[in-house]
């Protein structure tokens, strides 16, 4: 029997390679980004045409490569930042691996100009999926010019994956902020299809960037942080508690000049703020840890954002003490200003004789007192000889009309739950007409006189000819409200105008998604403005949708998109019809009237798919007669 295990060949391998380290084009910007700070770069220019698809071009000022360095730089695991394990342990630059150039290289068409800092000349290099086509010496500026083009050309099932050009490029955006941010101090440029969609200067301070990447208005809301311990150097500012945001916060940590996801640091900064925000929305944060390298591990993730800390738990706690200082210290806590002109002085010394009102009071009060409250001789002969005061009177009286008290509450109770029996005997009644049938395609018909009962402030309960029906109110006014928005495509749509446009801010990536959306939903009754720095006016919506929160409707529907696939063109109404839907159903907890569950299940019933809501979930539930007779046998 031959032999079955064989030695990949490289280009197979860094196609496996670049699965794990280059997911889109985003990815590539941080990968060659991250080289370019490892060289020495004070500026980086980020050139895109298509979201990247066709082109994506770093240039930076970095210390550049000689001519063997640029064709070496292209194997897998060739690197300049390790030269053993032990380096692993005490990293000092972005990448390390050496598997970012030859993965970029292995799924598109590379192009490099670079000349080493101090040369008189410089080389050119051109690789085509893995393959070198040519090299040759070139005249250009110090530093690197990366050309990648034409990025999973020959992996075609991972180009069909890549989404629209919005989505990548809102994913691109992200991915620079981040870039921009860890590397304040560098200058950034970053233009698409001929337009500069940013340019930061070099020298910046950590704020002034955070600033010109979001907003000028977040200058007020920052709170700075700065401690030092022997394990960790924490500086960067949080948000007011008052600017906390229900949607797109703005979350960033970074350790030792590397961005990081970490759950647990990102707890420690919340609970800090559970006293003084609503639990359904999140502080602004943005944070620098510098520790020693030895004391973290950042390969554990291909993407190198997952980082791993010894002394986890200690940092939290230096995390928690300094954000609750910060707080405690920058907060604006609104003081009380008295206004004490024209006030009346109150003497702080002898206060005898200060005006104190008199209170009746008879010290030999007993309402416990056995025969106080009836008519005998007692009470008589007490009337006579002393005044009973009102409190006294007051209680005289309602013990003698206890009895009637009781006997109306008795009343009032069995004429209220007597009301309840009857509607629910009126539902699980096998004896009456059947309130809802079937017909033979399993779909639930309501009858005449339909009665409703709802539960928890979340079902609507009624009876059919085989059990008994339960409907989530929710999911099925999602239903109702989708099917409504995705038959109004090919009518004439009616929008409800809003009588005080709401004004919605958006981050830079998300403000791109809404420019690609801005046509298909204004022919869903939606009408749109923009107003400029990634601000909208929302003039009108669906009549459909009244009274939705409009601003939750509009992240809703960007998240949505953000998270589809590529053929985004066929798919954009149902985003923006089930989006909306969610936004503006009926919600659990709200109190229905008979009427109201009464038009929202034959609403409901005139769908054709009035089982599952459009992403899936049960709308319908069925309780079978015979289920119910077993739970009584």
């Amino acid at each position: 029997m031959s032999d079955i295990i064989k030695l990949l060949p490289d280009s197979v391998a860094n196609q496996i390679a670049a699965g794990e380290v280059i997911q889109r084009p985003a990815s590539v910007i941080k990968e060659l980004v991250e080289n370019a700070i490892d060289a020495g770069a004070t500026s980086i220019k980020i050139i895109l045409k298509d979201a990247g698809r066709t082109l994506i071009q770093v240039i930076d000022n970095g210390c550049g490569m000689s001519d063997t360095d640029a064709r070496l730089a292209f194997e897998r695991h060739s690197t300049s930042k390790i030269t053993c394990a032990d380096d692993l342990f005490s990293l000092h630059t972005m990448g390390f691996r050496g598997e970012a150039l030859a993965s970029i290289a292995a799924i598109s068409q590379v192009e490099l100009r670079t000349m080493k800092r101090g040369s008189q000349m410089g080389t050119k290099i051109c690789i085509n999926a893995s393959k070198c086509e040519s090299q040759e010496p070139e005249y250009c500026p110090e530093g690197c010019n990366f050309m990648i083009k034409n990025i999973f050309f020959n992996v075609p099932a991972r180009r069909k994956f890549l989404k629209s050009n919005q989505v990548e490029l809102s994913n691109i955006v992200r991915e620079f902020e981040k870039l921009a941010l860890v590397n304040y101090s560098t200058e950034f440029t970053l233009i698409h299809n001929d337009n500069t969609m940013f340019q930061l200067m070099g020298g910046d301070s950590f704020k002034r960037r955070i600033t010109s990447l979001f907003s000028r208005s977040l200058e007020q809301q920052l709170i700075p942080i700065e401690t030092e311990t022997s394990l960790v150097k924490l500086n960067g500012y949080i948000g007011r508690p008052e600017n906390a945001r229900k949607r797109n916060a703005l979350q960033y940590l970074f350790v030792n000049g590397r961005h990081m996801r970490h759950p647990y640091f990102h707890k420690a900064i919340i609970s800090c703020y559970e006293q003084l925000i609503p639990s359904d929305e999140q502080p602004n944060y943005f944070l620098h840890f510098y520790v020693d390298p030895h004391t973290i591990d950042v390969n554990i993730h291909p993407t190198k954002n997952e980082i791993k800390f010894e002394n986890e738990q200690a940092i939290w706690q230096i995390l928690s003490a300094a954000v609750k200082e910060a707080l405690g210290k920058f907060s604006a806590v609104p003081s009380i200003d008295f206004d004490t002109e024209d006030m009346v002085e109150i003497p702080a010394g002898n206060t005898s004789n200060i005006y104190q009102p008199a209170i009746e009071f008879n010290p030999s009060y007993n309402p416990f007192k056995e025969g106080y409250g009836k008519n005998n001789q007692t009470t008589s002969a007490r009337k006579a000889t002393q005044p009973i005061s009102h409190i006294e009177k007051q209680a005289d009286d309602n013990l003698k009309n206890w009895d009637t008290l009781y006997a109306n509450f008795e009343k009032k109770f069995d004429s209220a739950t007597s009301g309840q029996v009857t509607v629910k005997s009126s539902i699980l009644d096998q004896n009456t007409t059947p309130l809802a049938i079937f017909d033979s395609n399993e779909t639930m018909l309501l009858a005449e006189n339909c009665r409703f009962v709802q539960l928890k402030n979340k079902y609507i309960i009624t009876a059919s000819d085989r059990g008994i029906i339960i409907i989530d109110q929710y999911r099925a006014h999602i239903r109702i409200l989708f099917d409504r928005l995705m038959n109004s495509k090919n009518e004439t749509v009616k929008s409800q105008r809003v009588l005080f446009p709401e004004v919605i801010q958006l981050s830079s990536s998300q403000n791109l998604i809404l420019e690609e959306l801005q046509e298909e939903m204004e022919k869903m009754g939606f009408e749109l403005a923009f107003l400029g720095n990634n601000s909208w006016s929302v003039n009108s919506v669906p009549s459909s949708l009244k009274g939705m929160n409009v601003n939750d409707l509009i992240h809703e529907v960007i998240d949505s998109v953000m998270t589809g696939g590529k053929d985004i063109s066929t798919k954009i109404s149902e985003h923006i019809a089930l989006s909306s839907a969610k936004t503006a159903a009926i919600q659990y907890g709200q109190t229905l009237t008979e009427d109201d569950m009464s038009a929202l299940a034959n609403d409901l019933m005139k769908s054709t798919q009035q089982k599952y809501t459009p992403d899936g979930k049960l709308i319908i539930n069925f309780i079978p007669t015979d289920d119910v007779i077993k739970m009584f046998s």
